[in-house]
């Protein structure tokens, strides 16, 4: 495999071109492209590059609607309700943001949901939006179904991850939190199964509900539920939030995240902000401050999202290395060539 160095500026202006054209308006790939940016940046392969041509086979095929323009309804000060029209969920949180983030404001705390929505790349990376313009921050999206309830077999739940991220009082995060119900994210068994590399025997279930080392059988399984029922107990959660408060599609009946069996997946988010001065008053950041040294105080420990911010630091910096393939691969899609499966 032949690699090169790619600035993030460069990465943000290929994926850009490449979903502009398999045929997204300009508005809609300028924002999935944002996030693309944002995952190579943090180190986050699995939601960056090597998800574009998935973007692009799922715009051609019409799994998503690359044109679509969001609905954005405040049914309450503190509700809004977007509706992503079966596009992309980025443009779609866009859409709603500042009615969102001002409701916030307003109220002391607010919520938004998503529907007829997408994969919303790296959750944490939403929950940090909030967190730099100094509210606290929890997010919520579910996927189709790929965890069975402990004891059980059949998929009910998706991997459903959380994140929450706390202000530093300084425009970033103090905190972020972000993670998904399973033991690994779906994503890493998918690049697994292409390399044809095996998976830890911790990470999932094959269909008949035995662990499993195959990427490929684990991926016609299920997923294994990070610390047993609890794990599930933390999907269920998001579920709710993300679903069923929503009003989207549930797991069980969302179309996957890859491939292009079905229709548009309909899945949800939900983000839940909090304004600290309305609670905390001048005393929040304080109190995070030492929560925060209470961890870092301590010798090997490490804040959730420290190795993030790590990668963060060196990439911005040096850039990020990237497979000469796929760049091909993507430069093709910007000129309207190829079906855009991932190969």
């Amino acid at each position: 495999m032949t690699e090169t160095t790619m600035t993030l500026a460069d990465i943000e202006d290929l994926a850009r071109s490449a979903l502009e054209g398999a045929g997204a308006s300009a508005k809609n790939a300028a924002s999935v492209a944002r996030s693309t940016r944002l995952a190579e940046r943090d180190g986050i392969r699995s939601h960056g590059l090597l998800y574009v041509p998935i973007y692009a086979e799922h715009v051609a095929c019409g799994k998503v609607d690359g044109l679509a323009e969001p609905a954005v309804e405040q049914t309450r000060p503190g509700a809004i309700r977007v509706d992503a029209g079966n596009g992309f969920a980025h443009p779609a949180i866009d859409a709603g943001w500042d009615a969102f983030t001002g409701a916030v404001r307003d109220c002391g705390a607010a919520a938004m949901t998503v529907h007829n929505s997408y994969n919303c790349g790296v959750l944490g990376h939403h929950a940090e939006r909030l967190a730099e313009e100094g509210l606290l921050g929890m997010c919520f999206t579910h996927a189709p179904a790929s965890i069975a309830p402990v004891g059980g077999s059949r998929p009910v739940i998706g991997t459903n991850p959380f994140a929450v991220a706390v202000p530093d009082g300084d425009g970033g995060a103090a905190i972020v939190i972000d993670q998904s119900a399973s033991v690994v994210a779906k994503s890493e068994i998918m690049m697994r199964a292409r390399a044809g590399d095996p998976i830890e025997p911790h990470w999932a279930l094959d269909d008949k509900g035995r662990p499993t080392t195959d990427a490929e059988l684990a991926l016609k399984g299920s997923m294994a539920p990070s610390g047993g029922y609890k794990g599930f107990g933390v999907g269920l959660m998001v579920e709710i939030m993300a679903s069923c408060l929503a009003g989207a599609v549930s797991s069980r009946d969302a179309s996957p995240f890859s491939g292009t069996a079905g229709g548009p997946p309909g899945t949800g988010q939900c983000f839940i902000g909090f304004d600290p001065g309305a609670f905390a008053g001048a005393g929040f950041a304080g109190n995070i401050n030492a929560l925060v040294n209470a961890i870092t105080a301590q010798h090997d420990a490490r804040l959730p999202g420290a190795r993030r911010k790590a990668n963060r630091d060196r990439i911005e910096r040096d850039g990020t290395v990237v497979d000469v393939t796929l760049i091909e691969q993507i430069q093709a899609l910007s000129n309207g060539a190829g079906s855009g499966k991932l190969k």
